[in-house]
């Protein structure tokens, strides 16, 4: 309560009526995300050109600073740093850059032609000479918003074996496509606006430009699925020879070389399943967006045409089918490739713990015959000090029966020493080995 009530005096201080809370760096970022992109008022007639550039991160980063000095060059803002939206009046419309994880887009409307549709593009557009493209172009789309037109002659414009007619937003307006490259390499969209307002008309462009935009990057992963394919194939051909080797390996070498083989297995199966973990990933990402704006956009078929949505279905779900049976073939391959390296290892080790115990065994035997070596050795010394010192003792007896000292038989001392330095001899060989034995 005391903290509550010293931020309400400092506000009262500072001149505001509500208490003062310290903010999270991400506040503003999470609150500005929501107002991100906004949708445009667009009128019609009206030209929309649309690009879209693969971008790694020193690309977004070189883009980033070229559009900066673009803006300047145009008497335009310059972008925050670390914005990742920005727009610019050019050419009597409007040039909007955004940039995503993975790709950057440039969106620019102008005046079209109130008569001719599909006619010469406006020489106002900014995707001139002195444009920079950021990197590698996927999308370009070129769509145009009229006024409901009388006629089909706007059909000729597009390929009748891929032609796409919706209406949109319950009939507010018609949308036509064949999602086929023009002369330019520019697919086009042909936007009939018959009830829609300047805003509802730039969220219907916009949703259709990102339909455009993410299908084409949701297919990116079907290349990636492919190019697996033999990968795999080969993967699976390879442990079924290893497993079929592994039921009739027996020898420890054997074993560890088929241990080695399905290690380098398991590394190279990991390795391409951790590159295209992204690119699925994202492909279902785009597939999901895609669904959402169709959705967003109330689509339905016209009257005798296919809709959008019937026709990417036809086409993206194969493709999403794909990337997801790729993805489950290289989750079944890693856990069957784990199963037969974990047989193929406790095989291995059974097999080094009965070498194991066999060499114990082994090591065990000599052991015991070097114990009885010893006590041979210990035998056989005791016989031979008590030798020499029964020798040594008959000498000395020997020289004292000749120097008149008091000594009896000679031989018979010596005999009578004999029991006595042997069980000497033995007590003292006893007593130095257990001393070594303690230490």
């Amino acid at each position: 309560m005391q903290v509550g009530v010293g931020s309400v005096d400092q506000a009262s201080e500072n001149g505001s009526s509500f208490p003062s809370f310290r903010t999270s760096p991400l506040r503003e970022k999470v609150v500005g995300e929501v107002h991100a992109r906004p949708f445009r008022p667009i009128t019609s007639p009206r030209t929309v050109l649309h690009y879209a550039f693969l971008t790694h991160g020193d690309e977004a980063a070189q883009d980033h600073a070229w559009l900066a000095d673009f803006c300047v060059s145009h008497g335009g803002h310059v972008p925050a740093q670390g914005a990742r939206h920005h727009t610019l009046a050019f050419g009597g419309g409007t040039l909007s850059w955004e940039q995503h994880a993975e790709f950057t887009t440039y969106t620019w409307d102008g005046a079209a032609s109130p008569d001719t549709i599909f006619g010469k593009v406006p020489a106002t557009h900014p995707f001139g000479a002195a444009f920079r493209a950021p990197g590698d172009l996927l999308v370009a789309v070129r769509l145009e918003l009229r006024a409901p037109h009388e006629g089909d002659q706007w059909r000729h414009h597009f390929d009748g074996s891929s032609l796409t007619v919706s209406t949109l937003e319950g009939g507010a307006a018609v949308v036509a496509t064949d999602f086929r490259q023009d002369g330019d390499g520019l697919t086009r969209f042909l936007v009939f606006n018959h009830s829609l307002n300047d805003v509802q008309a730039g969220a219907v462009v916009q949703r259709l430009l990102e339909v455009e935009t993410y299908r084409t990057l949701a297919m990116l992963g079907l290349f990636e699925a492919t190019g697996l394919q033999p990968d795999i194939r080969r993967f699976e051909i390879e442990l079924a020879d290893l497993t079929g080797q592994m039921k009739d390996a027996s020898a420890l070498g054997t074993n560890q070389e088929l241990l080695d083989k399905l290690t380098t297995l398991a590394a190279a199966l990991e390795a391409g399943a951790t590159a295209s973990t992204f690119r699925f990933g994202a492909s279902r990402a785009y597939d999901e967006i895609v669904k959402a704006r169709l959705s967003a956009l109330r689509e339905e078929a016209a009257p005798g045409d296919l809709s959008m949505a019937a026709f990417l279905t036809r086409r993206l779900a194969p493709a999403m089918r794909t990337c997801q049976a790729i993805e489950d073939r290289q989750a079944m391959l890693s856990r069957k490739l784990a199963r037969a390296t974990t047989l193929l290892r406790t095989s291995v080790d059974v097999e080094l713990e009965e070498q194991n115990r066999i060499l114990l065994q082994s090591m065990n035997r000599r052991a015991r015959l070097q114990l009885r070596l010893q006590q041979t050795v210990e035998g056989l010394s005791v016989a031979a000090v008590s030798y020499y010192v029964v020798g040594l003792i008959s000498y000395l007896a020997k020289a004292a029966k000749e120097s008149g000292l008091p000594v009896p038989n000679a031989n018979v001392t010596t005999g009578l020493a004999v029991p006595l330095v042997v069980l000497l001899v033995w007590w003292l060989v006893r007593r130095i080995r257990k001393h070594h034995g303690e230490h």
